[in-house]
């Protein structure tokens, strides 16, 4: 590696490097050539977080984070696939750069705002909450009615059955 290359390295945080006087990420997959590309981002810290997530949810415990206070408070991708990995690393730079402004939204840097899409479905974890919410589709719907048994002339099991009657 020549220097050049390992100069524009940050010399705090894994896995950023400066690129054109902003802050890009990528990760390689385990044991595969491959890398994900997770972003370029106006601030080191927000594309350290980024990396962060991407680094937890590929190599899990053994990852070296640059923020191991906040892992978790980081969203988790959906999967392990590639989009969502970065999905959820956006989300986690996001979450930094509002976190940065002390309350005041994302108006610290604004031309970030214009440059990049903010994917709130990312932010609000919305591919598992979509998931839990198909699973919970699949659940067989409570009995209204409890089965037939010697007690079925009893008030208690043929009163009250009906929500109506819960008003």
């Amino acid at each position: 590696m020549s220097s050049s290359s390992s100069s524009k390295r940050h010399p705090t945080y894994h896995g950023i490097r400066s690129r054109g006087g902003k802050w890009v990420t990528e990760i390689r997959e385990p044991r595969k050539t491959n890398r994900i590309w997770l972003g370029t981002f106006p601030t080191p810290e927000m594309a350290a977080a980024a990396y962060d997530v991407a680094a937890m949810a590929l190599k899990g415990r053994d990852a070296v984070l640059n923020f191991p206070d906040r892992a978790s408070m980081y969203p988790v991708p959906a999967s392990n696939s590639a989009d969502d990995i970065r999905n959820a690393a956006i989300a986690a730079a996001e979450f930094m750069n509002a976190e940065s402004t002390n309350g005041a939204g994302f108006e610290v840097n604004p031309s970030y705002q214009t440059d990049q899409f903010l994917d709130e479905e990312a932010i609000f974890s919305m591919p598992s909450l979509m998931v839990a919410m198909a699973e919970g589709m699949m659940l067989s719907p409570p009995r209204m009615n409890p089965p037939p048994s010697d007690y079925s002339h009893d008030q208690y099991y043929t009163m009250g059955q009906s929500l109506w009657n819960h008003f």
